[in-house]
Parts: C-alpha cells; sequence; structure tokens
C-alpha cells in the first residue's frame, strides 16, 4: 500500500510537471510561436507549439523578399510554409487561440535600389515601391495579425551581405560595391516610405524585425534611429537550448531577456514579439520559435 501511494504521488509529480510544461507562455496574451521554415506541428486541432508545449499562438512568414523580386539569382529565397500558416490560422479563427498568421517583408535598403542616387526622395521612393510589392505578395497569404513586418538586418549573404544598407552596389544583383557608405539619413529615409505607404494604403500596422545591434549599426542611437510608432519583433538575445522557453520577455529561471531597439524597451507598448532561438545564426535542430504579445496590439 505503501508502495502504491508513493507510486501514485510520483506519478501525479511527473504529470503536474508535465502539465506545467504544456501550459504555455506567461502571463495572459503571450503565446509561443514560429515563423519562416516548416516546423512539424503534430497532432490535430487545436495545435500545440512543437518542442516544448503550449498552444500553437501564430505562425510569421516571408510574404516577399527585395532580391527574389528583382529576379536575382542568389538570395531569392522564399521563407513561407502554408502548412505551418494555416495550423495557425484555424488555432485562432476556430478556436480564438494566439494571432494567427503573420508576414514580414524581407527589405532592401537604399544600396540595392535600381533607380539609387544618393537623395533621400529617392531612398523614400523605393521604401514605397517595395511596401507595394510587399502589400500584393501578403493579399494571397491570408493573414490574420495584420502587422506588416519590415525585416530589416545584414545576412552576410549574396547578393548583397549587407541587403544595401551601408553599401551601394553597381546593380541590385551584381554583387559589385561601388559605394562602402550609406548616409543613416538616406537610409531611414528609405525605411520612412515604407511605412508611410504602408499605413496609409492599407489596414496593416508596420513593424520592424531586427536586433538592437544591427538597428544600431545601421541607423546609429541618435534620434533618426528612433521608432516610438513602430512595432517591434526582436531577435536578440538568442539561445540553441530550447529548455527554458520564455515567460514574459525573459527565458525561464534565467536573466536572459528580450533587448528591443530604436528606442524601446521590453515594457513598451509597441514590442510584440521575441525570436527566442533558431534564428540570427542561432540555431537549433528544429526551428525559428518566437515568443508574441498579443495583448499589446491594437
Amino acid at each position: 500500500m505503501r508502495k502504491a501511494l508513493v507510486l501514485l504521488l510520483s506519478m501525479a509529480v511527473v504529470l503536474g510537471t508535465a502539465a506545467v510544461a504544456m501550459a504555455g507562455d506567461t502571463p495572459a496574451g503571450f503565446w509561443y510561436g514560429t515563423d519562416s521554415q516548416h516546423i512539424t506541428v503534430s497532432g490535430s486541432a487545436p495545435y500545440n507549439e512543437p518542442v516544448i508545449g503550449g498552444k500553437y499562438g501564430g505562425y510569421i512568414g516571408m510574404a516577399g523578399n527585395w532580391a527574389r523580386w528583382l529576379g536575382c539569382s542568389t538570395g531569392n529565397f522564399l521563407a513561407w510554409d502554408a502548412t505551418n500558416a494555416a495550423q495557425a490560422t484555424t488555432n485562432y479563427t476556430t478556436y480564438h487561440l494566439g494571432v494567427g498568421t503573420g508576414v514580414y517583408w524581407y527589405m532592401g535598403g537604399p544600396g540595392v535600389d535600381p533607380g539609387y542616387n544618393g537623395t533621400a526622395s529617392e531612398a523614400y521612393a523605393w521604401g514605397q515601391r517595395q511596401a507595394v510589392r510587399a502589400l500584393s505578395d501578403a493579399n494571397s497569404d491570408h493573414v490574420n495579425w495584420r502587422v506588416m513586418w519590415a525585416d530589416i538586418e545584414l545576412p552576410g549573404i549574396a547578393p548583397a551581405p549587407d541587403n544595401g544598407w551601408d553599401s551601394v552596389y553597381t546593380s541590385p544583383c551584381s554583387g559589385v560595391v561601388k559605394q562602402s557608405f550609406v548616409a543613416t539619413a538616406i537610409d531611414r529615409a528609405d525605411y520612412n516610405g515604407f511605412y508611410d505607404y504602408v499605413t496609409s494604403h492599407s489596414s496593416y500596422k508596420v513593424g520592424v524585425y531586427s536586433s538592437a545591434a544591427t538597428w544600431d549599426r545601421i541607423f546609429t542611437t541618435g534620434s533618426i534611429s528612433l521608432i516610438p510608432h513602430s512595432y517591434e519583433w526582436t531577435y536578440e538575445p538568442e539561445t540553441a537550448s530550447l529548455s527554458d522557453p520564455p515567460s514574459g520577455w525573459c527565458l525561464k529561471g534565467t536573466s536572459t531577456c528580450a533587448t528591443f531597439f530604436g528606442g524601446q524597451s521590453s515594457s513598451s507598448s509597441y514590442a510584440l514579439a521575441w525570436q527566442w532561438s533558431g534564428g540570427g545564426g542561432v540555431r537549433n535542430a528544429y526551428g525559428d520559435f518566437d515568443q508574441i504579445d498579443a495583448a499589446r496590439f491594437g
């Protein structure tokens, strides 16, 4: 009898631990999700977040890519998975879980603008042209989470390792640098054109996917870098370990917390998401894992 009681208590502890592990992100309003390339989300609806548990709270995929749009032979990937998008949408529309499907545009800086002439007006127009294409590409993606994310990063891959934010190329797809400098004001004009067009021609809000280090390198840390009215999705810091998924904006049991940029912090009302594992060069065995605060978006 004593052995049976001990066994039952042990089972209760194990089950209780499993229940905690499957509870998902906290506090209320936070969800676990994934982005970009396919991750196997097993089982039936309502779907659970793969590997770490909790309900599957959202999928964010690439609507389009400047290099793909301009016909480059390199860097023309499309990180979109229709299966994960459908699963996230089902959880959102049928079970009222998470945010559903969102999209991002892999953005080109002024240096890969086919019409680059060094002026802010041309950079602004280039940002607008990208916004037109991004909205067009998103129309076929059945988007639930109405944030158009501008993916601003320095990917380190051809044809433009800096995506044209730091250098100007002889042509968008050439990979040949003709000027190793882009003024911060010109970079910002590009983003402003994108932001203004999306907000004035659609129901989308605008957000930025970047990191503090990348943002500071492109836009420095002065007033021109501030984006107080743009939503943010950060990828700093990241971990290869999935054993301590986030609670709030910090990995459970650690002092490792999301770092935002452009004058914002985790307490800002525009801080929406954190890619805490799998992207930005910090890989795990499965893919990209995100944390989303649905309560802040409005």
